[in-house]
């Protein structure tokens, strides 16, 4: 097996620079995975992803909008990320993309299906919530819409710890996150928390995906909701979920053997179909 080369790269979007990394396959024909990470995490989240899938697919992941190195960036929204996911992928020259976002990656993902459907070969919905007007009630968007302002009043290092050991059961993801997050101060970390969790209020609306989709959720997820949320959709829509064992929220740091191995399955049955296409732009 050839090892592939990680580049890092800059997507210069109008409101700031976007960090990346691609991994191109040896294989001129091999599909795309773009994996997108949670809120305040950054691309090392994927870090036992990446090699895992480099042999046989093309792997980006990046820094997120107003995340780690894609900073500074100004007017953060999902509307601009999606603008920005496109662009990189424009930039590369990739037609359609599987996506795998976790948590606030998958919102993301999420937004850009809303915009941009035809770009997506399948969607990896990790640790994340659905979008759907059915899902949730007028209390909870009430309390996520003050997230931002309990992180500002909440002593700062009380605050990170408690979203550290909610978000992660090992120790290599609670040092994963806690790496992430010292790229902010107090500030810049609630204005982001702000933003993102503002974000999902904004763009929540009644979306039909029409690419195949998986979900996966870790068996221990606290993070709000999530895992009860995971379930409704599961039901509502019958896509296939797969409960990750040992793991939090971050699942995919957590038990990777695990989630790498899920992937693995439901793309090679989502991806064999003669019908689907993995070519460049046209």
């Amino acid at each position: 097996m050839t090892l592939s080369t990680t580049v890092q790269k800059e997507y210069a979007s109008p409101r700031g620079n976007v960090a990346y990394w691609i991994t191109r396959s040896e294989k001129p024909d091999a599909p795309c995975i773009f994996f997108l990470h949670g809120l305040t995490a950054d691309h090392t989240m994927f870090d036992q992803q990446v090699p895992y899938f480099a042999d046989r697919y093309t792997v980006i992941a990046w820094d997120a909008p107003a995340h780690a190195l894609s900073r500074p960036y100004h007017d953060f929204s999902y509307q601009n990320c999606a603008e920005d996911m496109r662009g990189i992928l424009e930039q590369e020259q990739i037609d359609r993309a599987v996506f795998a976002g976790q948590s606030m990656g998958g919102y993301l993902v999420q937004s850009f299906l809303l915009r941009y459907p035809e770009m997506a070969l399948a969607f990896v919905a990790i640790d994340t919530c659905p979008y759907g007007l059915r899902y949730y009630s007028k209390s909870d968007l009430f309390w996520l819409s003050k997230a931002g302002a309990i992180s500002q009043w909440m002593p700062y290092g009380y605050y990170v710890n408690t979203i550290i050991k909610s978000v992660a059961l090992t120790e290599r993801g609670q040092d994963n996150m806690r790496k992430a997050i010292s790229f902010y101060g107090k500030d810049e970390f609630s204005a982001l928390t702000k933003a993102g969790l503002n974000g999902f209020a904004l763009e929540n609306r009644d979306l039909n995906i029409t690419c195949p989709v998986l979900i996966l959720v870790g068996e221990k997820d606290r993070a709000g909701k999530v895992l009860a949320y995971s379930k409704a959709w599961h039901e509502a829509t019958g896509y296939p979920m797969q409960i990750i064992e040992n793991a939090s929220h971050n699942s995919n740091v957590d038990n990777p053997d695990a989630v790498n191995a899920a992937i693995d399955a439901f793309l090679t049955a989502a991806l064999s179909s003669d019908q689907v296409s993995f070519g460049g732009i046209s």
